[in-house]
């Protein structure tokens, strides 16, 4: 089996999901835009996962390979390959099913809860009701059509969603590991500006071992059940 792997940045990688997939036996090839936009064909690929980044879907004039990535997913979508985006992933998989993406009211960083949708569906994932994870986001997006609305959060209605039932976009960060945490940090750290939704770093990076703990097994759940998904 083969996962590919869209990066935007050096600095946002797989996180905790690079052990899960090399347990469950994937071949990991990554595009690595800060490098190349090269794409792989759809069909040399069983599951396609898109990472986060600190840019905007909507900058396709200073990154254009944009244009390429969102018609890359939209071909991924339509071949019934299983598709994970997070936050950044999340916010392409809903520009390339037609849906707006824009400023949050408000920056959402650091250690906050979430609430799940209780959908009464057995065909879609199953979110525990409350769980506090970590975000990195400033922009949102409109639930993409025919999608189910799966979490949100007090300052974000759209978290999480899912499209079929091989589909699924994260606003969060599930992946997380206290390397991966304190690399965004390095890197964006001017992004963080006092304010209610905000934490300072020495907050976010005080967060308990078992902490990552529960969000990187909520994250191999979301994984196995995609690959339960491969045809």
């Amino acid at each position: 089996m083969r996962a590919h792997v869209n990066q935007h940045v050096a600095f946002e990688g797989l996180g905790s999901m690079e052990e899960w997939l090399k347990e469950k036996g994937y071949e990991i090839i990554t595009t690595c835009f800060f490098e190349s936009a090269d794409l792989p064909k759809i069909d040399s690929m069983d599951l396609l996962i898109v990472l986060g980044g600190p840019m905007s879907v909507n900058d396709e004039e200073e990154y254009p390979w944009l244009v390429s990535e969102k018609e890359f997913i939209r071909d991924a979508i339509e071949a019934d390959i299983p598709v994970l985006g997070i936050c950044l992933g999340a916010q392409l998989i809903a520009n390339t099913l037609g849906s707006k993406v824009y400023p949050n009211p408000e920056k959402e960083i650091g250690w906050f809860p979430v609430n799940a949708i209780q959908t009464g569906s057995t065909s879609t994932f199953q979110f525990p009701s409350s769980f506090e994870c970590f975000h990195w986001h400033g922009e949102t997006f409109d639930l993409p059509p025919g999608a189910t609305l799966l979490a949100k959060s007090d300052v974000c209605e759209n978290q999480a969603f899912q499209l079929g039932r091989s589909v699924i976009g994260l606003q969060f960060h599930l992946e997380t590991t206290p390397k991966s945490a304190k690399n965004l940090i390095q890197n964006c750290r001017h992004e963080l500006i006092p304010s209610i939704y905000i934490q300072t770093e020495k907050e976010m990076l005080s967060a308990p071992v078992e902490r990552y703990h529960k969000i990187n097994k909520m994250m191999a759940e979301i994984l196995e059940y995609l690959h339960n998904q491969i045809h």
